[in-house]
């Protein structure tokens, strides 16, 4: 690891800003970016002050073969992770990020979209369910089921075909979010630099996305208000699906492209100890997952609540939260 590696890597294990630890040192930010992205070096005065800040050696920052922090540092002691712990560690070159980087911008938008084809799926179904109950439908109620449902399994086998598609295609950087990883000089800075610029769009989307999921159900509850028809109250329905669809497509490719750069940084759910976490959980994961899939299909075709069943989604994520922290506290009683 050199040195512009160890100044983010400890920055970021004090939960610093780039501003806050230049304010400690009287430099500017700027001072900071160029030392973490191997543009310039800090001189011995600044190399001392951030031993002394950091609580490392200036051995430790300088040397290039010193990997490992003393086991007397203050900050970092219970975060060291030990061969034993964790044996993989894989070295990420330029190009192997770039290409990373770039698959995963790509392949987001698809991923989102496919998502939100599940969420979609059902609208014509439920339209054409209802329209044929409507005095001047010319198409019989059988048929009308027959052709919503066609169109519903249509949706989802492109979904999934799109989500095996780029699952397939992103296997071969499974490692990146399972081992550790060991960036070449100045990849670090690049990464993080290409996060910052991304931060803005990052909190738009998500801001955009979770505003159109909360406000998708107030047509339908103002609409209620006014004793609608039957196929009133459909329309209103399918507009709530749709809105969620773009909600949750702007949420799921902002949080893709965020967390690729997370990964390749090893910060916020991607450190060394979460990986780890991470590798004894998965099980569990694609368990409940697969469960609340299946209750999801379950309760959407025996008892045709299209426009109620998606509520289970929300509450899973909740309940999965739940789920992660009590597994979290388990391992580490143990």
């Amino acid at each position: 690891m050199i040195l512009a590696d160890k100044i983010i890597y400890l920055r970021k294990k004090s939960n610093w800003s780039q501003e806050e630890l230049a304010q400690q040192l009287n430099v500017s930010r700027q001072s900071v970016s160029k030392w973490e992205s191997g543009l310039s070096i800090p001189d011995l005065d600044k190399i001392i002050k951030l031993s002394q800040i950091f609580g490392v050696s200036t051995d430790y920052l300088i040397k290039d073969d010193i990997e490992e922090l003393p086991k007397s540092n203050q900050y970092y002691e219970a975060e060291i992770i030990t061969e034993e712990d964790y044996p993989e560690c894989t070295s990420i070159s330029l190009e192997q990020a770039t290409t990373y980087m770039s698959f995963i911008e790509h392949s987001a938008k698809y991923i989102a979209m496919a998502i939100s084809l599940f969420i979609l799926s059902p609208i014509p179904l439920i339209f054409l369910a209802q329209y044929a109950e409507t005095a001047n439908s010319k198409i019989t109620e059988d048929l009308a089921v027959g052709l919503g449902t066609s169109i519903l399994l249509f949706f989802i086998i492109v979904g999934v075909a799109i989500l095996i598609v780029f699952g397939l295609q992103a296997s071969e950087w499974e490692f990146i979010e399972k081992n550790l990883l060991n960036l070449e000089y100045g990849i670090s800075g690049i990464v993080e630099k290409k996060k910052q610029q991304y931060k803005k769009q990052f909190s738009i989307s998500i801001t955009s996305g979770v505003t159109l999921c909360i406000l998708a159900v107030i047509p339908l509850l103002v609409v209620t208000g006014f004793n609608p028809s039957d196929m009133t109250v459909i329309i209103f329905v399918n507009i709530l699906l749709l809105l969620i669809s773009i909600g949750v497509f702007l949420i799921v490719k902002a949080c893709i492209i965020n967390s690729c750069y997370n990964k390749l940084l090893q910060t916020g759910d991607y450190t060394a100890k979460n990986k780890i976490f991470n590798h004894n959980i998965q099980a569990i994961t694609t368990i409940y997952w697969c469960s609340i899939t299946a209750l999801y299909l379950y309760i959407s075709f025996t008892q045709y609540n299209w426009d109620k069943s998606w509520v289970v989604w929300p509450i899973a994520g909740v309940l999965y939260a739940v789920l992660v922290n009590i597994v979290k506290l388990i391992l580490k009683r143990k």
